[in-house]
């Protein structure tokens, strides 16, 4: 196996233990409520405190990857995501479990952006779309399937186990990569970070997509929270709310392929239109969802899935089309940063809605109008049309 292969399995063996980590932990969250005796608003912080980590982390990962090397970076990374996952497993009460996830958050955020740069720096350009597609793939798969086995691991043994079962997998990682990640490595430059964001947020392309992201994609990860914990009280089992993520994965792997085929025939403008109105009549749909409804609830999911992943697949797309290679990295960095924020205001947010108004129509309504908000962009004249070399690109595809 090349050297780069084993890298880039490595990293995505990471991005999995990531994605579940921030998906599977949601259907725990009515039962760690019940045996930890918290407040709705502590769950969201509970669930929200991971992410929250992440989003620390990943502007010091370039400065750590450039002093201690990448291979030191992940080790490090990885050891500590198994400690602190071992911990939070284990925690007596709900704010030892708030730091628990916090510390896993920090230790994780230090893979994401290092990993990812490392895997495409040694990958050649003509695989990179390859590359890309195997981490779309477990983007879209992982959230799909975690929730439903992380259901079925709390409701036959205990939320302890849930969050406990991901220590293991990263001790397996981390063994992989002591074994295949290299040692000697030239020193990384030192990438200026915050010096460069100024002129990123001058790049429409970039800021905009970001803002998207924010409350589309968002907004879901708030919603899917605040559902896990409603339809729990609807009667809902911590598998039966699991397996929603199923429907939701297969309207993604929709959304996303027509993305793909639409953006250079169509433009970004009238995805995001699509995307935008069918997750709000998703979110709005969940309202409607009385005790014993799994298919209304289904049928909210395969809005939600199909609308989000158009509209963040439209946006990852959209983002990186004027960015010089000088400003790739701190592009990317921006990125997954804007990205991990987005995932920790959805919870906090809604989840802190739900908690203040104890009515969570009240909480789905709003979140539904979040998801049009950014309507009011799509105007601009730089989401009318497709750039000219997508379209060359893609009539040669």
């Amino acid at each position: 196996m090349f050297r780069r292969h084993r890298i880039t399995l490595v990293y995505l063996f990471g991005f999995s233990l990531d994605l579940v980590n921030m998906f599977a932990s949601n259907v725990a969250m009515p039962s760690i409520g019940t045996d930890l005796h918290t407040s709705t608003g502590t769950l969201a912080w509970i669930s929200a405190a991971y992410t929250l980590g992440l989003t620390l982390a990943i502007p010091c990962a370039t400065r750590w990857a450039s002093a201690w090397g990448e291979r030191a970076t992940l080790l490090a990374s990885l050891g500590g995501f198994a400690v602190a996952a071992l911990l939070a497993g284990i925690a007596p009460n709900a704010p030892l479990l708030v730091v628990c996830r916090l510390a896993q958050g920090l230790a994780g955020g230090l893979l994401i952006p290092v990993g990812q740069a490392w895997a495409y720096r040694l990958t050649p350009v003509s695989e990179r779309a390859a590359l890309t597609t195997r981490i779309m793939a477990i983007a879209l798969f992982v959230p799909a399937l975690s929730p439903w086995a992380g259901g079925l691991l709390t409701q036959w043994v205990s939320w302890r186990a849930l969050l406990a079962a991901s220590a293991p997998a990263a001790l397996v990682v981390f063994a992989l990569a002591a074994s295949w990640l290299p040692s000697d490595q030239t020193r990384l430059p030192r990438v200026p970070f915050l010096s460069s964001v100024p002129r990123l947020l001058r790049i429409p392309t970039l800021c905009l997509p970001m803002l998207i992201y924010l409350l589309v994609p968002g907004v879901f990860v708030g919603v899917n929270l605040v559902a896990a914990i409603d339809l729990a009280r609807r009667g809902f089992a911590p598998t039966d709310v699991g397996v929603l993520m199923l429907p939701w994965a297969m309207a993604s792997a929709v959304g996303i392929g027509l993305s793909r085929r639409w953006f250079a025939r169509q433009g970004p403008r009238r995805l995001f239109f699509i995307g935008m109105v069918a997750q709000s009549l998703g979110i709005a749909w969940l309202a409607t969802v009385r005790e014993g409804g799994h298919a209304s609830a289904a049928v909210a999911y395969l809005c939600m899935g199909f609308g989000g992943s158009l509209c963040s697949s439209t946006a990852q797309t959209l983002a990186f089309l004027d960015i010089a290679a000088d400003d790739m990295l701190p592009a990317s960095a921006a990125w997954n940063l804007n990205r991990q924020w987005a995932f920790f205001i959805g919870p906090v947010a809604l989840g802190g809605l739900l908690a203040v108004t104890g009515h969570a129509t009240i909480t789905y309504v709003v979140a539904a109008c979040l998801s049009l908000a950014p309507m009011i962009f799509l105007r601009r004249p730089i989401l009318h049309t497709s750039p000219p070399h997508l379209e060359t690109d893609h009539d040669h595809a």
